[in-house]
């Protein structure tokens, strides 16, 4: 597994929220979905209000979510 960190914007309400998260996943493909789940089941968007600009590998020593750094550590 890798750490991505994706960047981009989605709409709330009328205006459109920037957002950067941090997800663990095989692959880039992978990171993009996670992030759609996640920005889906907690705020309630759907996925068409939703733009990934950018998608970039995170170094292990440069990881900022605890959770990511902890599902990277059990899985190595």
């Amino acid at each position: 597994m890798k750490a991505f960190r994706l960047s981009g914007r989605f709409r709330m309400a009328r205006d459109w929220t920037p957002f950067s998260k941090e997800v663990a996943a095989k692959d880039e493909a992978a990171a993009r979905e996670k992030v759609m789940s996640l920005l889906g089941s907690h705020h309630g968007v759907a996925r068409k209000y939703i733009t990934i600009a950018k998608v970039e590998e995170v170094p292990k020593d440069e990881i900022e979510d605890q959770a990511v750094r902890y599902a990277l550590e059990a899985k190595a």
